[in-house]
């Protein structure tokens, strides 16, 4: 059985090691920046959806590009929490039926729903990662996505992704200072046991 302290040092093991994610978030970033510029163009809502969906399909290779560049690793094979980091990630594809229906019924609101559904699969990553960071952007960037939607135009739906890849930059930034202080207190704890 696993103490609280052993849970505590694998999850920190992840932040370490992950980087918290850094490969993701800043992915995440230049693709919703990416979005941002689709939602500039002169084309229906609808037509403007479906460009996102593809922009989006490139999250992952940009992600492992990501990691090759920063020397994230991807797995961990002697941590037993390792695999739930995939499983929350796919737990986000569970809502992708509310996009389904904001594209056949109201497109124009598509790109919001989008930034609500991503902000909000970051909150499990805060228990994950042991940082409240992702927690506090996954408020911050579903209720920011949610105000702003009811507040701008349509035709200035493009202000919601260019939120979004902003929140994700600082987020990205945050972390990495997070992952580093772990990194230090993680050294300590790995020569202190030496």
């Amino acid at each position: 059985m696993i103490t609280k302290e052993g849970f505590d040092k694998l999850r920190i093991e992840l932040s370490v090691k992950l980087k918290n994610g850094l490969d993701f978030t800043l992915a995440a970033s230049i693709i919703w920046l990416a979005i941002a510029f689709v939602w500039t163009l002169n084309a229906k809502p609808y037509d403007k959806s479906v460009l996102t969906f593809i922009v989006g399909s490139v999250m992952l290779p940009l992600a492992l590009l990501i990691s090759k560049i920063i020397k994230t690793t991807w797995t961990i094979k002697e941590n037993p929490l390792q695999p739930l980091g995939l499983w929350l990630n796919f737990a986000q594809l569970f809502y992708f039926p509310f996009l389904v229906f904001t594209l056949i019924k109201s497109p124009g609101y598509f790109v919001m729903v989008y930034a609500i559904i991503t902000g909000a699969h970051f909150f499990p990553y805060a228990w994950f990662y042991k940082t409240n960071l992702f927690a506090i952007f996954a408020g911050l960037i579903s209720l920011g996505s949610l105000i702003m939607g009811l507040v701008v135009a349509t035709e200035q739906m493009y202000l919601i992704p260019l939120m979004m890849s902003v929140a994700l930059f600082v987020l990205t930034i945050l972390l990495h200072f997070d992952s580093k202080k772990k990194q230090r207190l993680w050294t300590n704890e790995i020569n202190k046991s030496y």
